[in-house]
């Protein structure tokens, strides 16, 4: 073999090596810098690695987390939910209205709250499935018609037990069973974690292992050849913004009880962690989709990030860089790696 017959072997060769790295850069780089980074605050900060702290990060997420599934299964049929987090800060105001003012049942709360998510679903589902408005303009304009109305039925103020109504302090308070929601424990673990795990393996079944989650991937990937084949698009994209409306009504009631009060404007910081979480599964195991495990190590992934970085006394503007580089790099694994490979 003469010189110039090595070289254009070397090419074919190099390549596969550039190949098989980008394979497996993408399928496993995510993971791999989740343990580099849990592996690094815990020699930087023992008190890291420890039972007491895992539980901090996994319960600081757990709100997160559900919001983020719910986003999950809007994005599986090329749907874009951006008004999960006004849903969670409407939820938080509706339940602590009926137990503050109207002085009713920690169980009558947890029912208003979960219409209200549903509620949000209807309007969503009206704009973009009967009214055909693109499914991120229309979930905007959700999410600042819940959040005014919120402002609207509250006066712009919060509500908490004491506050004064109509010149009277308000009848009503939290209820021990719904704080119990947001501070108690079961078998030692938070019960928002608990909440987070098992919705987590329900959307985990429903994407994964039913004819539901099939036909919801497959609109996804092209609704009119769904149409032809015989799904009836509209009905599962409706059902995957009621998915995403019950996931934030949940996590608004989760933060409502651990508030234990109705902070004006307390959902707006879960939309961009709900869907950086989401967007950030699309690269855990290269699965270039959205998915609930690759979901649950996003949300992991920014707990974990914050966590660490707050125990290093790193200032709060500093976490939010982070967190979007941190995205920035895994839209990166998920869509450059990919075409490499």
């Amino acid at each position: 073999m003469t010189v110039t017959d090595a070289a254009p072997a070397a090419k074919p060769a190099s390549r596969r090596v550039a190949s098989r790295a980008a394979a497996v850069a993408y399928r496993y780089g995510l993971l791999v810098v989740l343990a580099v980074m849990l592996v690094v605050f815990a020699l930087l900060r023992p008190a890291f690695a420890t039972f007491p702290n895992a539980l901090i990060v996994l319960q600081s997420v757990a709100v997160v987390g559900v919001v983020a599934l719910g986003v999950t299964v809007s994005m599986t049929t090329g749907g874009f939910d951006l008004s999960a987090g006004a849903c969670v800060g409407a939820v938080v105001m509706v339940t602590a209205l009926t137990m503050v003012r109207f002085n009713l049942t920690g169980a009558t709360a947890v029912v208003a709250g979960l219409l209200t998510g549903l509620l949000v679903a209807a309007v969503n589902v009206l704009l973009t499935v009967v009214a055909k408005v693109p499914d991120l303009v229309a979930t905007l304009g959700t999410l600042f018609l819940f959040q005014g109305l919120a402002l609207i039925v509250t006066g712009g103020q919060s509500v908490a037990p004491g506050m004064t109504v109509d010149g009277a302090p308000a009848p009503g308070r939290y209820t021990e069973g719904f704080a119990w929601l947001g501070g108690g424990t079961i078998a030692s673990v938070p019960v928002p974690v608990v909440v987070f795990v098992l919705l987590a393996a329900l959307v985990y079944v429903l994407l994964n292992h039913t004819r539901w989650g099939r036909a919801l991937y497959a609109i996804g990937g092209n609704p009119e050849a769904a149409r032809l084949a015989g799904i009836r698009v509209a009905r599962y994209r409706a059902l995957a913004y009621a998915v995403s409306g019950l996931c934030a009504a949940v996590a608004g009631i989760l933060l409502s009880a651990r508030l234990g009060r109705g902070d004006v404007g307390a959902g707006d910081p879960y939309l961009l962690q709900s869907v950086a979480a989401a967007l950030i599964g699309f690269a855990v195991l290269g699965a270039n989709r959205p998915n609930a495990l690759g979901t649950v190590v996003g949300a992991l992934f920014i707990g974990v990030v914050i966590n660490g970085l707050t125990m290093l006394n790193a200032p709060y503007y500093a976490q939010t860089f982070v967190q979007g580089a941190l995205l920035a790099g895994a839209l990166v694994t998920s869509y450059t790696l990919r075409r490499i490979r």
